[in-house]
């Protein structure tokens, strides 16, 4: 089963506390005021037009009884999340042998779209350095299952 945060990876904190406020039948207005912040600032946040920092995420969270970290915990994962629909996400090419993709344009190979294949190739035929690029781009979660997967076939 997926924790809170898990499901809420790459979510805009400012999407969480609309719906917060809505469910409460607090205006913006009125919220930002009672946190002692300009509606503005907040409605910023909320449009996903500004990010969360350290002092308010503070204020909102303990004003809505969330657990302390909680927004900057999302802001830091929607900020990952945004630079990784960046066109230059790619691992660390220097640790990455072309060897170990021999069958391709080495640099032509889209990151993002071949995930899987790449993950299984490195596995498969990468060494050492390779494998701890792999993991530190795309995370332990992900080549974790890949493992799995090929350990069933």
């Amino acid at each position: 089963m997926k924790t809170k945060l898990e499901i809420l990876k790459g979510v805009h904190p400012g999407k969480i506390i609309e719906r917060e406020l809505q469910k409460r039948n607090i205006s913006k207005r009125q919220f930002a005021l009672s946190i002692d912040e300009y509606p503005q600032t907040l409605g910023s946040i909320i449009k996903g037009n500004r990010n969360m920092n350290v002092d308010l995420s503070l204020k909102i969270e303990e004003k809505l009884g969330f657990e302390e970290g909680f927004l900057m915990t999302l802001q830091v994962f929607y900020e990952i999340k945004q630079s990784k629909k960046d066109d230059n996400y790619k691992p660390d090419l220097s640790k990455l042998n072309k060897i170990t993709f021999w069958d391709t344009t080495f640099d032509k190979i889209d990151w993002k779209l071949m995930k899987i294949a790449i993950i299984r190739r490195v596995l498969a035929y990468g060494n050492t350095s390779e494998i701890e690029e792999i993991t530190r781009f795309y995370g332990k979660t992900e080549v974790d299952k890949i493992k799995i997967i090929n350990q069933r076939r």
